[in-house]
């Protein structure tokens, strides 16, 4: 996820000898805090294969956390078949074509992959996926689904709350320590409450 969605907001309410501070402990901690959660939807010609069902969950499940660093722990899968006779290319039927054929879509937090990351996604699936259901049409298709911080979440709570949460708690272990240039504690503690009061604010807006 980008800092600048923290950026947004945070400094303007920091006394500028903590900004130094601030923007260091962001950017260590801009690929480090977060617990994403990819959401994997496979759609599958065919009829249900429990045997194979199991083998798209772990190989994509797999195949997602490497390539994007993502968290198996937090990955959820989903898998649908359909028969032949009702997916249709071209205006023909896969059961007419002779073909067999795959959706992939891959749900994550904006901004927390590169375009590099999602074009090795999208060629190491479409390989995966090929090798394991055999006789692929080429219109077969990977799409990976960017959702907002404010819009994408779990548990109840958006992945921006969580992001800005992260950031003050980081901010607040430096105010705590007496980490910004030796500046008066309290102050720096008062600093990062009022902030704490902004971001949930923001969230709830």
């Amino acid at each position: 996820m980008s800092i600048h969605l923290f950026y947004r907001w945070m400094p303007s309410y920091l006394p500028a000898f903590q900004l130094e501070s601030f923007i260091a402990n962001s950017r260590s901690l801009h690929n480090s805090f977060e617990v994403d959660m990819p959401g994997i939807m496979l759609r599958v010609s065919g009829r249900e294969n429990h045997d194979q069902t199991e083998r798209f969950a772990k190989e994509l499940t797999s195949l997602t956390c490497s390539v994007l660093d993502k968290e198996p722990s937090q990955t959820m899968v989903m898998i649908q078949y359909f028969p032949h006779e009702h997916w249709f290319i071209g205006r023909r039927s896969l059961a007419e074509l002779g073909k067999n054929s795959f959706r992939l879509e891959v749900t994550i937090t904006d901004e927390t992959n590169t375009k590099s990351q999602k074009a090795v996604f999208h060629r190491a699936a479409f390989e995966l996926l090929s090798r394991m259901i055999g006789n692929i049409h080429p219109h077969s298709n990977v799409h990976i689904i960017d959702c907002r911080a404010t819009a994408y979440g779990y548990g109840g709570v958006t992945q921006e709350y969580r992001h800005q949460r992260a950031m003050i708690a980081s901010v607040r272990a430096d105010a705590n320590a007496g980490a910004f240039h030796g500046a008066d504690s309290n102050a720096n503690v008062d600093s990062v409450t009022m902030s704490e009061a902004v971001a949930d604010r923001s969230v709830q807006r």
